[in-house]
This record gives C-alpha cells, structure tokens and sequence, in this order.
C-alpha cells in the first residue's frame, strides 16, 4: 500500500472515529444504552487499525521525513490533528460517564444504608420539608 493511499485511509478512518465519538456523547446525553453500545462494536474496530503496527511505522516514516511529498506531510498533520481532537472527545465522554456512575453510586448508597430515612428530608405537597420527628398524635385525641 502506498503512502498516500494509506494516509488517506487513515484520514477517513479519523474522520469516521471523531463523527462516532460525538455520536457517542449523543446517546450518553440521551441515555440511550442500546445506542451506545451498538456504536462500541465500529469504535473497537476502527481503533483496531489505527492502533496496526504497519500503520504507526509509516506513519512514523513519514514524520521521520523520508518522504518527499508534500501533500503526504500535510495528510499526516491532518491526521494526527483529528487523533488529539479524537482523544479530547474520548475524554470528554469518560468525564460524562464517571460522572454518571458517581451519581448513581451515591443514590444507590443512600437508598442502601440503614438511616436513609434519618437522613433524608422528606417534602410534603406544598414543597415545605417534614419534621423528622415523628407527631404524636395520642395527645391530640
């Protein structure tokens, strides 16, 4: 495979990972699991190639300036600048789930704990908090 034909390549394979990387987010903002996982299957395999060991050493031979060609160099910036906005995404939307999973790790131990009651206010209808001290009623009557 030639230089250019392999640049090319991997300019479209960027392309295609930073589209499925907003895709991504998309359905993580949407919740929409079946979604995002339906993306995972596309975003393992195009990482697969661009992780190929044939592809970093031409690549690296290029950078190295081996070759002479302009257009090649200019290729090659292209590319590696889609990679770093690829990582930025990618991050982004590691953020997004941590931040998630945090969120419903604490729910769940709130809901978990022995005096979840003791420590979570209770609103009435009209939004106004309940005491926590339980009314006795015995008196009234």
């Amino acid at each position: 495979m030639t230089n250019e034909s392999l640049l090319t390549l991997a300019l479209t394979k960027s392309l295609a990972l930073k589209e499925l990387l907003v895709d991504e987010f998309e359905a993580l903002q949407a919740k929409d699991l079946a979604r995002f996982e339906a993306l995972q299957s596309n975003k393992v395999d195009i990482l697969s190639y661009l992780a190929a060991q044939n592809l970093n050493a031409s690549l690296k031979a290029l950078s190295d300036g081996e070759s002479s060609i302009q257009n090649d160099l200019i290729n090659l910036d292209k590319v590696l600048d889609l990679l770093d906005e690829c990582k930025k995404l990618h991050l982004r939307n590691e953020i997004f789930i941590n931040r998630k999973l945090d969120s419903i790790r604490s729910a769940l131990k709130i809901i978990q704990s022995p005096g979840a009651s003791a420590s979570v206010d209770v609103y009435d209808r009209l939004g106004k908090i309940r005491s926590r001290r339980t009314r006795n009623t015995m008196g009234d009557a």
